[in-house]
């Protein structure tokens, strides 16, 4: 991989022949200008994470468009993806072919045992019913010392006050707690939890459309009206950079459950 693609990945591959999947609200795409909020919002954390990559080999579990796995791909060995999705097996096999694709369930993974250095799973183990079952699949399939790599939205700020999530595809969200919980109850060892935040530029944005770009967006999609001219350029001039990655109990202006998103980096014995 470049040191572009590592330190400033910030524009969405250039289109081809493959006419991309559907945005369905299950997973982001890139390439859209209104969808580039929640784009940049996951590929900063492959962008951050893909040095944990370098020359092993790779499963990312449930890897959605394959933008991520491509990224990976650059820096990694190998990078195997796994998508219980046909077509979107199909659109990585298509578009991505540095990735090697293969169909299958995350609850039962098609790997053999001691496969991989390391399992990379963002923002998918939301969507996952067994969760526990899938934590002892990823540990079933790295090898000893591998790393777990997961990112998952902060419960506490996505579903605020709910019980249910609001996004009708997660099943169950965790808060940074809950997510150590699952991890060291599966066999790992923590090595890290962080949080993703608004850096400053997107606090700015934050309070020019009445306190959060977030609601904002959400507002115009349950609407279902035209985007207003200003938000709409802002959304599309997000750029990763624009994301603070700050680890638990490193910053006091950053505390754990505020964040965004969490990441944690879990390793197998």
């Amino acid at each position: 991989m470049s040191a572009s693609a590592t330190e400033g990945h910030d524009a969405p591959p250039a289109p081809d022949a493959d006419p991309g999947l559907a945005l369905t609200g299950e997973r982001t795409v890139p390439g859209l200008a209104e969808e580039n909020y929640w784009f940049r919002r996951h590929e900063v954390v492959y962008q951050r994470l893909a040095p944990r990559c370098a020359g092993r080999d790779v499963l990312e579990a449930g890897s959605g468009e394959g933008y991520g796995a491509d990224m990976l791909a650059g820096v990694a060995h190998r990078v195997i993806g796994v998508d219980y999705d046909e077509s979107a097996v199909a659109h990585v096999q298509a578009r991505y072919p540095r990735v090697e694709m293969v169909a299958g369930n995350l609850a039962e993974l098609p790997l053999p045992d001691a496969a991989v250095d390391v399992v990379v799973n963002f923002q998918v183990i939301e969507h996952l019913w067994d969760q526990p079952g899938f934590v002892a699949e990823c540990a079933r399939v790295l090898r000893p010392g591998g790393l777990l790599m997961m990112s998952t939205p902060n419960r506490i700020t996505f579903s605020p006050g709910r019980d249910t999530p609001i996004n009708p595809f997660h099943t169950r969200e965790l808060n940074a707690a809950e997510l150590t919980e699952l991890l060291t109850d599966g066999g790992f060892t923590m090595e890290s939890m962080s949080g993703l935040f608004h850096g400053p530029r997107l606090r700015e944005l934050d309070a020019r459309h009445g306190g959060s770009i977030i609601d904002a967006q959400i507002a115009v999609a349950v609407a279902g009206t035209p985007w207003p001219a200003e938000l709409a350029a802002d959304v599309a001039g997000v750029s990763t950079a624009d994301f603070d990655l700050v680890a638990a109990g490193a910053d006091a202006d950053h505390h754990i459950d505020d964040s965004l998103d969490l990441i944690a980096i879990a390793v197998r014995p």
